[in-house]
């Protein structure tokens, strides 16, 4: 059945090329944004779109969790039309209903109760219904491995995005009104590729109506949506707590700016492989069992681990002089912020993947008590540490909580899912990403100065030296890059012996 697919280096390719060209597109709009926006703006643009991701993952009813684990591989005409009309239409009829009843609500308490949302909050009310769609199609392409149009569509979406965003700035106000504008313009835009893509793709047929299905997709999707609205606040908790604890929006703009280069980290590590990996792993449980899982895993981690390992540890040592390098030296409270966070998302994946298999026995409750207690954590350290830290008490918590999760994750998940990293793997990574990180502050960065100069030559020299060191200590990593096979194998059932 998987001969004719990508192989899983295809899809990470194409996701990773994606992604690339989205921080790329986040590398020019991020510099320009920050300086044309005083850190009280980018706060309030940012503290707003971070509700937007609450209220869309709320929204998508679960939905692309759903359309996630039930797609039907290798099903006929009929079994993919009865799947889009319970698992995707549906749905999303349910969810656009929900949003109008919510918009008259907010209207009728506007109009009646003489409070008075800001302009920003109604576009980005706005923009919900339309991120809604455009994720379950973007899921719908993603489960049936479609990943060169998840690729030209992200792409497209994101470049629009920094076109209409930073010219909406730069020609009507410097303002968060105006970025945001430009912002639901691009949504916009996208949801119309998404509309031509479905009409010839997805079809809804009353005669396939299912209420059983619905409901068997709703049940299990349900405590996703929970989970991710935790995941979601787990992202807006510590800029509420700041805004709550410290006070204005000034430290909320410090913590953001740092926070959201990280997630452009999390982006290419995390999201990219996740993105890959989560359709192939869901399509040999259902065809071949936990044991080709567990072969995918052991294929994908050696050069996982060499990969985040490092960027991990470039991070910590440059990360701060990216945030200057970008944003200049009035943002440079915001590097520190950037260094911890984006070493953490980027080390997060090897555990995520090690510990991946809770959605394929469709333990959802683990999942979401996992989520649960990581944002209570989250929520103890910030209580505990803003006070006397600060934004950097933020970032602690973070990293505490974060690293709590993908160990907790790995702890939970059933045995016969489990594939750790290969300890000489892990040990060869640490060990030589501890020693750059040494030669960096024995240096003093290589005495160069701050910004684009330390983190060019000083992150080209360390990222060089870490590659060369780690492909001189273990042969293994050599063959596998010379001869790819060890990630380009299609994964049958044959792989997991």
């Amino acid at each position: 059945m998987s001969g004719g697919r990508p192989g899983f280096t295809t899809h990470l390719l194409r996701y990773s090329t994606s992604n690339l060209m989205v921080i790329a597109a986040g590398l020019v709009s991020f510099p320009i944004l920050t300086r044309l926006l005083d850190n009280t703006q980018y706060g309030i643009l940012n503290y707003y779109d971070s509700w937007v991701l609450m209220g869309v993952a709320i929204g998508k009813l679960g939905a692309q969790h759903a359309i996630m684990r039930f797609y039907p591989h290798g099903g006929d005409a009929g079994q993919l039309r009865a799947f889009s009309t319970n698992l995707f239409f549906l749905p999303l009829g349910i969810s656009l209903l929900l949003w109008v009843l919510v918009v008259a609500g907010l209207v009728s308490f506007d109009l009646f109760g003489g409070a008075r949302q800001s302009p920003v909050f109604w576009m980005a009310l706005a923009s919900a219904p339309l991120l809604v769609f455009a994720s379950l199609v973007e899921t719908v392409l993603r489960i049936s491995e479609k990943s060169h149009l998840v690729m030209v569509s992200r792409i497209g979406w994101r470049w629009g995005e920094v076109a209409t965003m930073v010219g909406a700035v730069l020609l009507l106000q410097h303002s968060a009104v105006a970025a945001y504008g430009g912002k639901l313009a691009a949504a916009g835009l996208m949801v119309f590729f998404y509309l031509w893509w479905m009409r010839g793709n997805l079809g809804f047929s009353r005669a396939h109506v299912d209420r059983g299905t619905l409901r068997k997709g709703l049940v299990y999707g349900f405590p996703l949506v929970a989970n991710e609205i935790v995941a979601v606040a787990f992202i807006l908790l510590d800029r509420v707590m700041i805004k709550g604890i410290i006070g204005n929006f000034e430290a909320v703009g410090i913590y953001s700016i740092g926070a959201a280069l990280a997630m452009q980290v999390n982006m290419f590590t995390n999201i990219t492989v996740f993105e890959a990996f989560t359709p192939m792993a869901n399509r040999l449980f259902t065809t071949d069992g936990p044991a080709a899982v567990r072969a995918l895993k052991q294929r994908v981690l050696p050069p996982l681990t060499y990969a985040l390992v490092g960027i991990a540890a470039l991070l910590w040592c440059f990360g701060a002089d990216a945030v200057i390098a970008l944003s200049g030296h009035s943002k440079s409270a915001s590097g520190p912020v950037f260094a911890m966070v984006g070493a953490v998302y980027a080390l997060m994946p090897v555990l995520l993947v090690s510990g991946y298999g809770l959605l394929l026995e469709k333990r959802t409750l683990k999942v979401l008590a996992l989520t649960s207690g990581s944002l209570v954590v989250n929520t103890a350290l910030n209580l505990w540490l803003i006070p006397t830290h600060g934004v950097m008490g933020a970032v602690y918590a973070t990293a505490a909580s974060s690293a709590a999760y993908a160990v907790a994750t790995c702890a939970w998940v059933p045995r016969d899912l489990l594939q750790l990293p290969q300890p000489r793997v892990l040990a060869t990574a640490l060990v030589v990403a501890l020693a750059c990180i040494a030669l960096v502050s024995w240096s003093g960065a290589f005495g160069l100065a701050s910004g684009w100069p330390r983190l060019v030559l000083g992150g080209g020299a360390t990222g060089m030296a870490y590659v060369v060191a780690v492909l001189a200590l273990d042969a293994r990593l050599r063959t596998m890059l010379l001869s790819w096979r060890g990630l380009r194998m299609p994964f049958q059932a044959r792989g997991a012996g």
